[in-house]
């Protein structure tokens, strides 16, 4: 979506003035914008908290599913994960 002169949503948020003074150092130290700076810290917790859901989940699994020590059985397990995890784009 674009807004006048931006590229992307605008939004407005509040967060606490300790937090914010130390986001406007960083920002200036990593010389990016305030804009990437948040919006590189919030794709970088999505993908940490989908990464916690997806090992949450095969957690689950594991507990219903016996466990097989066999290497060969567990690298065809691990394949099988693969190909869902692509035919999906990377979602559960």
């Amino acid at each position: 979506m674009t807004l006048g002169y931006t590229v992307g949503m605008k939004i407005a948020v509040s967060i606490p003035d300790g937090l914010f003074q130390e986001a406007e150092k960083l920002a200036q130290d990593l010389d990016i914008s305030r804009s990437a700076l948040y919006a590189k810290a919030l794709k970088e917790m999505l993908a940490r908290i989908r990464d916690e859901a997806i090992t949450a989940e095969i957690n689950e699994a594991l507990k219903v599913a016996p466990y097989e020590s066999d290497p060969a059985i567990l690298r065809n397990n691990l394949a099988r994960l693969r190909r869902e995890l692509e035919a999906n784009g990377g979602q559960w």
